[in-house]
């Protein structure tokens, strides 16, 4: 696994990572960013160690696991859309590297939460053992996060990168939430000071998700295929 880049970002960049979770809510966050701030491809993460599929999305290629890069914000994003189940240790590893390597100024890692309840607007929490980060958080309203059960790359990242800053919000489905992105995206546009446009925003989430659905579904169909004929001829 290696990290293979067509443009160097400037020092003092924050990273903000999309791996698949729980309601996708990190991977929809990563999407929208990346659109409304107009971010480039500037990268993306190679490894021979998924599975072989690519998606055709408005007659473009969508790398499974692409860098992008806000100039103008100095931010880059990590997109992935491909399930990476056994590799999240080594993708933290290769994360901290990363970060280092381009002397990077935070990481922001975003994760959806399961929740009984149903409210009007989901609930976000943060966890950040920088003091300066948690204080910035405890001014915007945002409460820490006191319990919870962490799995799949945001766990192996929690575990390992202790410079990492974890954005968590309710999720209500397994399936894409993008009620729960919105919410992770407000804070981040309070946050990085972005100026987002609210208006839209949930709208665009919303799209966001009919086209996560879409790639992943097929995905999920290409992988059933596979499977079939390796139980008929393997």
């Amino acid at each position: 696994m290696n990290i293979e880049l067509t443009e160097k970002p400037r020092k003092g960049a924050t990273i903000i990572e999309g791996f698949p979770g729980f309601g996708l809510v990190s991977t929809i966050v990563t999407e929208f960013l990346i659109d409304h701030l107009n971010a480039k491809q500037i990268g993306r993460i190679e490894t021979d160690k998924i599975q072989p599929i690519v998606a055709i999305h408005k007659s473009q290629m969508v790398d499974p696991m692409g860098i992008f890069y806000d100039k103008k914000n100095n931010i880059i994003f990590i997109r992935a859309i491909t399930p990476v189940n056994n590799l999240e240790w080594q993708i933290t590893e290769i994360l901290s590297k990363f970060y280092k390597d381009i002397g990077a100024k935070e990481f922001i890692s975003i994760e959806g939460i399961g929740s009984d309840g149903k409210p009007p607007e989901p609930e976000a929490f943060y966890y950040s053992s920088n003091k300066t980060i948690a204080k910035k958080f405890d001014s915007m309203k945002i409460k820490p996060l006191n319990e919870g059960i962490i799995v799949g790359v945001t766990a192996s990242l929690l575990t390992k990168f202790q410079n990492a800053t974890f954005l968590f919000t309710e999720a209500y489905s397994n399936m894409p939430d993008s009620r729960a992105a919105a919410k992770v995206i407000e804070i981040l546009d309070k946050y990085l000071d972005l100026d987002v446009d609210y208006k839209p925003l949930l709208k665009k989430a919303e799209n966001f998700e009919g086209q996560l659905k879409d790639i992943l579904s097929k995905t999920g169909e290409v992988m059933k295929q596979k499977e079939k004929k390796e139980s008929y001829f393997g």
